[in-house]
């Protein structure tokens, strides 16, 4: 594996993403002194956070798994997250719902799932079911450490005997169609595809290798950190700071100094220059290629994965089995990528995801009242046609009206719009093409073909975020971060240790 040259004693990591926060507490684990600038004056990076009226608002991800990579990361300073971070298990992890008026609660423990699937659509779709998981447990166990998990120097760095028993479980035929050898029932399809809207790409489109997606929310668990997912980035910068590593809040990064092909010290737009023997860089990568002055060379212009609609609603408590994560299905699934990826518009029959984190901790809004968050995929822009700055209003209404209609009765006559994000928002806050999923996984950009964690002509610089190995998502961000690390100081002692156990309780969730 290659790494940086020269010495990485004095590190600096522009941004206290959760990327940037794994990499500063992997660095500082392995003796590294680590500074990390983040603009704004908190930590988070799109993990962001809003306070309105006395609702807690979460501006970035909703839905958290994994949790074993959130205790490796805590673990890379010898701390853990007992006493600094409680995850809530969700059960169900989503409810899904369906044009046809049919519900299905989406348990991880194989035996409830399998009792849920059996009195939803049969017993063969039960026992289809138990397959499904066996494969994708499969695929996660061979998938993780090979691909996942690896910093690659070269497309020839697949070249591995996981590639093989990869391709032979079938990781590099299309997603849908792997799941549909196992289940015959469409809604069921849906409830083990949708995830690759995470992914950027339609599930007829993506590559079975991201059903892993799957695997990690309805096998290994959906989470929900007490105190809304802020509180992730605030227990990992608390832990960093109390392992010695030293945040500069409110200082925007402004250029790099370069002494020969070396970053030797960072500027802000209110501190004196950070010397440095290397720098992270998790910033929006056009942002990074600028900071760094180049850009890789790509026969294919970057794709960016779709955007989204966020409203964040405040509410009169709703029934209280109303679940934490709703998934609305639209009849015309197939339909809703061809809109949103394809035609560049808005879905003419939307699937949306309501989550309503006050039913894990009330505590996010005022009393009797409750926090909605509505997601509507929506096309980025640079596919989209849509005048967002004058649509927004009307589309969020529309939305109100769906969730009404579907889920909530009575909505709209009580529905406080608390703040609405739009494609047009997220590329305000610097995001390629709007989109707050960075870069679609499609083929040509996975594993070795997608932006590299290290730039050709800059020795000492490696990136860091979504729109690097691995990819997108809060594990795979965190993961992100720990790549970046050991691309400063080499693998970090310790690490086959935890991953052993890290397998171990994989196998015990089959």
């Amino acid at each position: 594996m290659r790494t940086i040259e020269g010495r990485g004693d004095r590190v600096v990591v522009i941004g206290a993403g959760l990327a940037g926060l794994s990499a500063a507490l992997h660095l500082a684990g392995r003796g590294r002194a680590v500074t990390v600038v983040e603009r704004q004056p908190w930590p988070g990076g799109r993990a962001g956070r809003l306070d309105i009226n006395g609702y807690r608002i979460d501006t970035g991800p909703t839905v958290l798994t994994m949790p074993d990579i959130i205790d490796e990361t805590f673990a890379a300073v010898g701390q853990s997250r007992s006493g600094r971070l409680e995850l809530l298990p969700l059960d169900p992890a989503y409810r899904a719902m369906f044009a046809d008026g049919s519900a299905l609660d989406v348990h991880t423990d194989a035996e409830r799932m399998a009792t849920a699937i059996e009195e939803f659509a049969g017993f063969g779709q039960a026992a289809g079911y138990r397959r499904l998981r066996e494969w994708l447990t499969r695929l996660y166990r061979i998938e993780f450490d090979g691909f996942i998990a690896a910093n690659f120097d070269s497309p020839l760095s697949l070249l591995t005997p996981q590639l093989a028993r990869l391709a032979a479980i079938g990781g590099f035929r299309k997603w849908d169609r792997m799941v549909k050898r196992h289940l015959s029932d469409p809604r069921l399809q849906r409830v083990f595809t949708f995830q690759s809207l995470y992914a950027g790409v339609a599930p007829r489109d993506a590559l079975a290798v991201y059903a892993v997606i799957a695997y990690m929310d309805t096998i290994a668990g959906v989470f929900f950190p007490r105190g809304g997912v802020r509180a992730l980035p605030d227990a990992l910068a608390k832990a960093a700071a109390d392992a010695g590593v030293q945040f500069c809040y409110d200082a925007t990064v402004t250029g790099l100094d370069r002494a020969g092909g070396r970053v030797s010290a960072v500027r802000t737009d209110r501190l004196d220059p950070i010397a440095c023997d290397a720098v992270v860089l998790t910033t929006e990568l056009p942002q990074t290629y600028e900071l760094l002055g180049r850009a890789p060379r790509r026969p294919v212009r970057l794709r960016a994965a779709p955007s989204a609609v966020v409203a964040h609603l405040g509410c009169r408590r709703v029934a209280s089995d109303t679940a934490h994560h709703t998934i609305l299905f639209g009849e015309s699934w197939d339909q809703t990528f061809t809109d949103i990826i394809r035609d560049g518009q808005l879905m003419r029959d939307p699937s949306l995801l309501v989550t309503r984190p006050t039913a894990s901790d009330p505590a996010l809004a005022p009393n009797g009242r409750d926090l909605l968050y509505v997601l509507a995929p929506a096309p980025n822009l640079d596919r989209g046609r849509v005048d967002w700055d004058s649509a927004a209003a009307r589309y969020v209404d529309d939305l109100i009206g769906d969730v009404a209609a579907r889920l909530l009765p009575g909505l709209p006559d009580d529905a406080t719009v608390l703040d609405v994000v739009t494609p047009a928002d997220w590329a305000r806050q610097g995001m390629a093409a709007g989109s707050p999923f960075a870069l679609a996984h499609t083929f040509g950009q996975t594993g070795p073909f997608r932006p590299a964690n290290m730039v050709r002509g800059v020795d000492n610089a490696v990136l860091a975020g979504s729109s690097t190995v691995p990819g997108v998502g809060v594990p795979t961000t965190l993961i992100s971060g720990r790549l970046a690390a050991d691309r400063i100081t080499g693998p970090g002692a310790g690490r086959a240790t935890r991953m052993a156990t890290h397998h171990d309780m994989g196998a015990g969730l089959t």
